[in-house]
């Protein structure tokens, strides 16, 4: 199990309330599995109140897990072992899972510390594509979901809203200048107002050397052609949900493929659904995937090539 020996006193950050929020599990079980079982041991600070780290937290949602499977909590700290000289770890998927409670915890308290802390753990462990399918994307599904149903709060959507954009603004400002040579102009069909799927799929093309050129929600497909040719783009990236698709795609989508000598690609939950429709249209989807997605524009453009 872990031990204090193995970590700087400063990776201790997290009281055991917080734990006990970011968990599930409560101040008093949590103390029960320090000092009967000794599955973790935590840094006490001179007036005696613990402090966990973010390995606390992991090997806590990984005894959950394991209790969940009905492995008794006698037998826990076997089974950890174990599962440790055999170099296996519990399912990924339930680690994504954990991930996952921590931010939701972390955005619904609007703790920016705890946010980060997850945020930036997380990055330096996968590539920023496996981050955004594993962990933002779906963070984003079920937010939506929260805030349909009222569950979550009109300062949660901003207050998150806002940490994402800062963070992807200092991405996009990493990788600017560098570029194979094709412009991708990016924008949201009118009547779609949620853009982050499409600015992450924009930093993925630019982590793979794709120029983009953002145009963000809700753009009016009429406007594109223009745009096309000023910004002198060699594709049309669009992004849509299911209801915002719809409405474009028997009169507005076949214009703009008319209008415009490049390709034109959707990409969001509605080129999944309105597959057929799209390629009728004369456009080609990309799905819901973004490395797929972006295969898919390389194949295009090396076959111009």
């Amino acid at each position: 199990m872990m031990t204090t020996d193995s970590l700087t006193i400063d990776q201790y950050r997290y009281p055991i309330r917080t734990v006990a929020s970011l968990t599930g599990v409560n101040p008093i079980t949590l103390r029960a599995w320090e000092r009967r079982y000794g599955l973790m041991t935590p840094y006490r600070t001179a007036k005696g109140h613990r402090l966990y780290s973010q390995q606390d937290i992991d090997l806590i949602c990984r005894v959950v897990d394991l209790l969940e499977a009905g492995i008794p909590i006698s037998q826990v700290k076997q089974a950890l072992c174990q599962r440790s000289a055999q170099g296996t770890e519990v399912k990924a998927e339930n680690m994504w899972g954990c991930y996952l409670q921590h931010m939701l915890v972390a955005i619904s308290r609007l703790d920016e510390a705890c946010l980060e802390a997850t945020y930036n753990e997380v990055l330096s462990l996968y590539s920023i594509d496996v981050f955004t399918n594993k962990l933002i994307l779906p963070l984003l599904q079920l937010l939506g979901k929260r805030w349909e149903n009222t569950e979550g709060s009109v300062a949660e959507e901003h207050f998150f809203s806002v940490y994402l954009r800062n963070k992807l603004g200092a991405r996009f400002h990493h990788h600017s200048g560098m570029s194979n040579g094709f412009r991708l102009l990016c924008a949201c069909v009118s009547g779609e107002y949620h853009e982050f799927g499409l600015l992450f799929f924009a930093l993925a093309a630019n982590a793979q050397g794709y120029e983009t050129v953002v145009l963000g929600a809700n753009i009016p497909l009429q406007e594109l052609p223009l745009a096309t040719k000023r910004s002198h783009s060699h594709a049309i990236v669009l992004s849509s949900r299911v209801s915002s698709l719809a409405s474009v795609l028997t009169a507005e989508l076949p214009q703009l493929v008319k209008n415009v000598n490049v390709p034109v690609w959707i990409g969001g939950q509605g080129s999944s659904v309105y597959h057929d429709e799209i390629m009728q249209a004369g456009a080609i989807p990309l799905g819901e995937d973004i490395c797929q997605g972006l295969k898919c524009i390389h194949q295009q453009f090396t076959t111009v090539r």
